[in-house]
């Protein structure tokens, strides 16, 4: 599996090198719905697309952020403020009868205090400058490269693939759906192997493995490789029953493949395909020849993945 990645941080200067076309509208609407308070979550590498805005489209996408930004603030303050007077109301009790309750209040207290701190001050950063700015997780959005009217666009979507036809319950149902196993394309993933091929531009990916007993996290990055074009399947997901609670989502899933030795004798069983670059294009568009889909994934790069234990 592919519990995490980090993704490239800096993303006009690849589009423009790579002929990408933004969907400019896409994140804006995707901004907006978190601003309106649904649950959105993405990377700072995400919002620092539009923190120089060159258009109308990319200023009312970065006014989204800022919205956000804003009420965020606001509302990590008056948890604060709840938090202190939680913490004050605990010292009182033990200056006077000490008791294991008021102890254990003040500690949750501090615990949730200094992590609200950390996300204020994560707020206020605007340029992507510490490690985790670029990491996604399932159920995270993500920019992620597709073929659309023959030009290559950037789109985002949610690290979870819904696919199309299937009801809004699979993401529980089915959780590990931001995985597709190349095992199962043909099977599980028939529906978008072959017929939606995406990428996802990622320097590294982490994985849970076991070391002495303990679930310890691991991160792979490839050397001498740089940015992988990681392949992926994708789905646009209406509701079936037209539910207008339920709106249109955009979502893939990484593929992933046995491993080379190293990354096994690190402990793991998968890892994600990335893609030369020469067989992008015929990626993304597959035309639904499904058997020369499996040969690009088996002409993939083979970098040797280092590993070590992340922070």
């Amino acid at each position: 599996m592919c519990y995490s990645a980090r993704i490239r941080q800096e993303w006009k200067t690849f589009c423009a090198r790579m002929g990408v076309k933004i969907a400019l509208a896409e994140y804006v609407e995707l901004f907006w719905e978190r601003n309106e308070g649904r649950k959105r979550p993405l990377p700072k590498t995400m919002e620092a697309m539009f923190s120089d805005p060159r258009s109308e489209e990319e200023r009312q996408a970065w006014d989204a952020i800022v919205a956000y930004k804003a009420t965020r603030t606001r509302d990590i303050e008056q948890e604060l403020f709840d938090l202190r007077r939680r913490v004050a109301d605990a010292e009182r009790k033990l200056a006077g009868r000490p008791t294991k309750s008021a102890e254990d209040s003040r500690r949750i207290a501090l615990s949730k205090i200094e992590q609200r701190l950390r996300w204020l001050s994560d707020l206020r950063r605007d340029a992507p400058t510490e490690p985790q700015d670029a990491r996604i997780y399932p159920g995270w959005y993500v920019p992620v490269m597709v073929m659309e009217d023959g030009q290559r666009v950037l789109k985002p979507m949610r690290y979870q693939c819904r696919p199309a036809g299937k009801p809004a319950f699979y993401d529980t149902k089915y959780p590990g759906t931001y995985n597709a196993r190349r095992d199962s394309l043909e099977g599980f993933w028939k529906g978008q192997f072959g017929v939606h091929h995406g990428v996802m531009v990622a320097s590294a990916f982490y994985e849970n493995v076991q070391r002495d007993g303990k679930s310890v996290v691991l991160e792979f990055q490839p050397q001498g490789l740089g940015d992988m074009l990681v392949a992926c399947l994708w789905s646009a997901w209406t509701s079936p029953t037209g539910d207008p609670a339920e709106p249109p989502l955009l979502s893939f899933a990484v593929i992933t493949d046995d491993p080379p030795p190293e990354i096994a004798a690190a402990g793991h069983d998968r890892c994600v395909i990335p893609l030369k670059e020469e067989h992008l294009d015929a990626w993304l568009d597959p035309k639904g020849d499904v058997a020369a889909m499996q040969a690009i994934l088996d002409d993939r790069e083979r970098p040797y993945y280092e590993h070590r234990e992340a922070a």
